[in-house]
């Protein structure tokens, strides 16, 4: 029997699957993971964000559990102040890379404030999985590690560095090195938390001893050891610089991408 014509019909090429996953598609997939996201934090009305950093192998329980439970605590701070803000907009929103340890941490700290947070995940040869924690609306899944550090840092307006290995060292010294070099047209705050770890872990003074960096470099970041300190430092921070009578703007306003200056 013969076949009627729209039997014969090609796929659209973006319903092509094994073209979308090829060689030939990743600039697709990479654009994907730029729009996708915009999207959705369109959607959740996501202006911009706080990003939790640190290491995914500290345990509620255990040697370093301060920092989880310190994790907790400031989270769930921020997010009860931000939510609290005028209009209803939602600033300052917790964002995490959302695996375990101090992101989770993180994404629990905000859960028990009653508020959303975000969780950047990626996907890795050991999976990380994403932690409950997190708003599932907001639970995101990456493939390519510089998309998922362009929605780290381009909706950030403040950054706390945790205890961590080579990726929380990697995420720091990125943010450092857009701030240093002046590529991001926006104030960020660099707040590194647990100053005993980081002072042994990082001689920055050392570094400004040796010429590398400048003595002034150092002031571009914020050491602190409680939750509450944390929050007083960071709402002076964002009240300074974000939230005077001209920034204010309407609910359905896009996120606020930060501008580089190239």
């Amino acid at each position: 029997m013969k076949k009627s014509a729209h039997q014969n019909r090609a796929p659209f090429a973006y319903k092509n699957e094994a073209f979308l996953d090829s060689w030939n598609g990743r600039s697709i997939r990479i654009l994907s993971e730029y729009l996708e996201p915009l999207d959705r934090f369109s959607q959740e009305k996501i202006r911009d964000t706080v990003v939790f950093f640190g290491s995914a192998r500290i345990q509620e329980e255990g040697p370093l559990a301060k920092y989880y439970s310190g994790a907790r605590e400031f989270a769930r701070l921020i997010t009860q102040w931000s939510d609290a803000l005028q209009p209803p907009t939602r600033r300052f929103v917790v964002c995490t890379g959302g695996g375990p340890g101090i992101m989770e941490a993180a994404n629990r700290g905000a859960r028990d404030a009653g508020g959303k947070s975000i969780g950047l995940n990626i996907a890795l040869p050991h999976e990380q999985y994403p932690n409950p924690y997190l708003s599932p609306e907001l639970n995101f899944q990456f493939n390519y590690f510089f998309m998922r550090k362009f929605w780290f840092a381009y909706l950030a307006k403040a950054l706390v560095v945790f205890p961590g290995g080579f990726g929380t060292l990697d995420e720091l010294s990125e943010i450092l090195t857009l701030v240093q070099t002046q590529k991001l047209e926006k104030k960020i705050m660099i707040m590194l938390y647990g100053s005993d770890f980081w002072n042994e872990v990082i001689n920055f003074e050392a570094l400004a001893k040796y010429g590398v960096i400048s003595k002034e470099d150092i002031k571009l970041m914020d050491f602190v050891d409680d939750p509450h300190t944390a929050l007083d430092h960071l709402k002076d921070f964002l009240t300074r610089n974000y939230l005077q009578p001209h920034q204010v703007r309407a609910v359905d306003e896009m996120p606020d991408i930060a501008k580089s200056r190239i």
